[in-house]
């Protein structure tokens, strides 16, 4: 694998900036014409991409109706939604109001249009300043963004290639539904390594439903959704370029530019190119931290026209050759080397258009499609595939003084075509009808009402409801929710993504999994205090398990096939958050609590869900100045987990992560250095990572319940420019 020098790194990114630089052209014209209807709200080119723009587009008087008892007027808060996170304008706001800066976005995850605050579905968001943050850590991946978040787990899927996924409250991660404004481009996550594929550059903010949105967008949410939002552009050529090292050997930079290209068309670039030396950081003979090279580039055009009519466009391309398993030389106990890799190439696009009919109703049509192609080496065996999705979708949304509603149409297509195991194609197809009602009954009470029914051309017609409350009197904000949705099963379970298909039985009679998922959230905010506490449960049925089987004589387990595990699995659990801003220190604490198990198959007994903590906890303590610097200090608790098939113990030990950060701002230039891991936890001090036999499924070593890199150092530069 070459290694980028330092020449060519920069050639790239004054390439990307001379290009984005020629396409300027003259300036936006001032404001957009009057708003004299209440669809005309809008003030942005940028569509607010995804998630019905409708949720854009609620006029003063629907605002005003709801002014008396939150903010003084929620048609300010509308018409300024352009502004709300425009951080690359430097519109900062200072720490200690962060929490009435994050009330006052429109969230487009839900399909309604209410902000943040008044949302009867409870989002969490990822603010600009946070994503700058959490960039300075780890440039390349999204991973660290959402992994510190409370009730999210970023689970390592895969030891030899780092692939990873994410839990939400402790469900599956191939439950979660990762999309980009709203459209599904990145895929399947378990049958890709997506999500360390996508830089946090070009990001505004990042927005999380837990719990079931089957009823928002089909089966793949069925433990819930992470919606990237991306920048909007503003009105003159602006960006930035970022240059980081690690001391394990890695190196990234990403850029990211913005500019008005004509009257009404924007347009933005984000370009990224990443490298890891694959090194072995116990000096075991398997390497540690997969070596990869990495070459992203997305750009994005965002146009309005003079009625309110609003299109969005993306096109992403993405190419990685990721390298793991044994170090040259070594070999695993059979005496052999074991080379495992991994070569991605992805290309996706998508579109979003609004049209506004008549005086408050808005139509709304998006698609998208994902074509990626992988050649895997396992050892020996080389599988060849490709993986496609594809999106269609056409709704039509209309508000009233109290309610706001959507009913649409979206045919969604899921495809799998292997070159070495064809046995495991699949072709899903997926028409269905969806809608969403929400309703205020008064200034303290609304509701919200979804549903969707679906045909899967494998699992037959699906049915997924969900309802939202809330309260909110005063300083309390109540929020119960209760949902049902359902998951298509695929070959590309955990396992199977880490070890491949080969032996892999073929499949045969499994039932699609399905989930009822509930919880209670109660949150207080008062001044510079903000706590919330949430209590959460989720029943799961015929969830998807891997059986060992012996395709011998001689009764030795070598090969696995896929099965409905009889029983519901059943998880319970509470999060706990406290927030304290004091000047310009903001603090931090939560903590976790998991009761999460499963019906074992061999003794019909319940059991604990492997690789998830009982208790984990967080706490972050952040110093910043903005435009001057940012300190900070975080720690990490995670409890014990019950192993699988891990035959040197079978439940992990307690470890501690411990970070520190800092950034200083010069003009233009932002410097900053990361710690991570300062304890130097590694997985390997308590027991070796390869396996002295190897597994049913393919796999040379044991799950990853704790941490493989050790002590790790990252500094590097942010530069951010202006036209």
């Amino acid at each position: 694998m070459s290694k980028m020098t330092p020449a060519t790194l920069l050639l790239l990114s004054l390439s990307v900036h001379g290009i984005s630089y020629a396409a300027q052209t003259a300036a936006v014209t001032a404001e957009h014409n009057a708003r004299q209807q209440p669809q005309s709200v809008k003030p942005t080119a940028h569509p607010e991409t995804a998630l019905d723009q409708h949720a854009d587009e609620h006029d003063d008087s629907h605002a005003a109706e709801h002014a008396d008892e939150h903010h003084d007027s929620h048609a300010a808060e509308h018409a300024a939604e352009h502004e709300d996170e425009h951080e690359h304008a430097d519109s900062h706001t200072d720490e200690h109001d962060h929490h009435e800066h994050i009330e006052k976005i429109v969230v487009q995850a839900t399909r309604s249009g209410r902000i943040a605050d008044e949302q009867p579905i409870r989002v969490e968001l990822i603010n600009r300043e946070e994503i700058e943050e959490k960039a300075a850590m780890r440039p390349g991946n999204i991973s660290m963004l959402v992994a510190e978040t409370g009730g999210v787990r970023v689970q390592t899927t895969s030891p030899a290639l780092g692939s990873a996924n994410i839990r939400l409250q402790g469900l599956y991660g191939r439950y979660t539904q990762l999309l980009a404004d709203g459209l599904p481009l990145y895929g399947n996550q378990a049958s890709s390594i997506g999500l360390l594929q996508i830089p946090p550059t070009d990001l505004k903010r990042v927005e999380i439903i837990k719990g079931s949105a089957s009823s928002l967008y089909g089966g793949s949410a069925m433990g819930g959704v992470i919606n990237l939002v991306s920048r909007t552009p503003g009105d003159t050529l602006q960006g930035e370029v970022l240059l980081n090292a690690t001391s394990r050997d890695g190196q990234d930079i990403t850029s990211y530019i913005e500019t008005p290209l004509t009257a009404r068309l924007q347009g933005s670039i984000t370009a990224g190119a990443h490298h890891q030396a694959s090194t072995d950081v116990d000096q075991d003979g398997w390497i540690d931290l997969a070596g990869y090279e990495r070459y992203t580039a997305r750009p994005r055009l965002y146009w309005q026209g003079e009625q309110g009519a609003t299109l969005y466009g993306t096109l992403g391309v993405m190419s990685e050759k990721r390298q793991g398993g044994t170090m040259p030389g070594s070999s695993v106990s059979d005496g052999n080397p074991f080379n495992q890799s991994q070569d991605s190439e992805r290309l996706d696009g998508g579109v979003v258009f609004n049209l506004p009919v008549f005086d408050n109703l808005i139509l709304n049509s998006r698609g998208s499609v994902m074509q990626q192609q992988h050649l895997h080496q396992f050892g020996v065996v080389l599988e060849e595939d490709q993986h496609e999705s594809y999106l269609l979708e056409s709704s039509l949304a209309g508000y009233t003084a109290n309610s706001d509603w959507v009913i649409g149409a979206a045919y969604q297509a899921e495809q799998f075509t292997s070159q070495t195991f064809q046995q495991f194609d699949y072709h899903y197809r997926v028409p269905g009808l969806f809608s969403q009602f929400d309703y205020a009954f008064n200034a303290l009470m609304s509701t919200s009402l979804s549903a969707r029914l679906e045909n899967h051309s494998e699992f037959g017609q699906q049915f997924s409801p969900r309802v939202s409350l809330l309260y909110r009197p005063g300083d309390l904000t109540v929020r119960a929710s209760y949902g049902r949705g359902y998951f298509a099963p695929t070959p590309f379970v955990e396992e199977i993504d880490a070890a491949g298909l080969s032996r892999l039985e073929t499949i045969d009679n499994l039932q699609a999994e399905t989930a009822q998922t509930a919880s209670l959230d109660v949150t207080y905010s008062h001044e510079n205090i903000e706590s919330s506490i949430t209590l959460f449960a989720a029943n799961i049925d015929d969830a998807i398990g891997l059986a060992p089987i012996a395709t011998g004589n001689d009764g030795v387990f070598n090969g696995v096939r896929l099965v409905n595990n009889t029983g519901a699995s059943k998880i319970r659990g509470s999060e706990l958050l406290l927030r304290y801003y004091w000047q310009d220190i903001k603090l931090t604490a939560s903590y976790l609590y998991l009761d999460a198990t499963e019906l074992a198959a061999d003794t019909l007994q319940q059991r604990e869900i492997a690789l998830t903590p009982e208790h984990s906890a967080g706490f972050v303590a952040m110093w910043e100045q903005h435009g001057r610097f940012r300190a900070g200090f975080e720690a990490y608790y995670t409890g014990v987990q019950r192993l699988n098939d891990n035959p040197f113990t079978d439940y992990s030990t307690p470890y501690w992560h411990l970070g520190l950060m800092g950034e200083i701002t010069v003009g233009q230039f932002s410097w900053f250095v990361n710690l991570e891991n300062l304890l130097d936890v590694k997985q390997t001090d308590q027991h070796p990572m390869i396996l002295p036999n190897r597994a049913a499924s393919g796999q040379w070593t044991t799950d990853i319940w704790s941490r493989n890199d050790g002590f790790i150092v990252n500094a590097g530069v942010r530069v951010k420019f202006n036209g």
